[in-house]
């Protein structure tokens, strides 16, 4: 199997590490918003409101660990899951060490809707560049592969879990939580197509690659 060209990888490489890092600076904004966090997000926040820690050093921990849940499940990480990992964690915390605090209604909902915007758009970028699905997507088709249970299933299952643990343990969920939930996947959809990176085929022409990540993450 030959190499890819250096200007694809460097574009993948490029898009990967922009992606991720957009994922955390969006989901800052939709901490400050403080109007409904992403399923995930929302265990993150409540388990750093009784950790202490911040929202970032919990999302890498609760990143590693759902990791580990990948050996017994037979799951292959690559360079975008262990990047994952830290990258959307460490933009996180520094961009809320940037923000000021916001109370005003009519600065929040636009930070709100500004923070969906972006994370699909980051999820398009880090998804397309195709290193690897993140340590949350991967333990869903994880289960879902040992199970035997659909995609939808499994995905709604988890993040019901999720969102009423980070509830119970004080994160925020709210119209933003809903929002995020009705336009994530159309968002990433589309930006998936807009972020696809053109693959090599053997006859040496050009063709835009679609992975299983694709289906698996956003269709259900």
């Amino acid at each position: 199997m030959s190499s890819p060209p250096p200007r694809r990888l460097t574009r993948r490489l490029l898009q990967l590490y922009v992606g991720l890092a957009l994922y955390g600076v969006s989901s800052a904004l939709l901490v400050e918003a403080g109007l409904g966090l992403e399923p995930w997000g929302v265990l993150h926040q409540g388990l750093a409101k009784l950790t202490g820690l911040t929202i970032g050093v919990v999302s890498i921990i609760i990143g590693a660990v759902v990791l580990l849940l990948w050996i017994p499940l037979r799951q292959r990480p690559g360079l975008g899951t262990v990047s994952n990992v830290f990258v959307v964690g460490i933009a996180m915390d520094g961009t809320l060490a940037l923000l000021p605090d916001v109370h005003a209604l009519g600065v929040r909902v636009p930070l709100m809707a500004a923070g969906i915007l972006l994370n699909g758009m980051a999820t398009g970028l880090y998804i397309a560049a195709r290193f690897g699905p993140g340590p949350r997507d991967g333990l869903m088709t994880g289960f879902h592969q040992r199970t035997g249970r659909s995609i939808r299933l499994v995905r709604t299952t988890l993040e019901v879990a999720v969102v009423a643990t980070g509830f119970v343990l004080g994160g925020t969920v709210g119209i933003g939580t809903v929002l995020y939930a009705l336009a994530i996947g159309p968002l990433a959809q589309l930006f998936l197509r807009v972020f696809a990176v053109p693959a090599a085929s053997p006859d040496g022409s050009t063709v835009v690659a679609t992975g299983p990540s694709e289906g698996a993450i956003l269709r259900g």
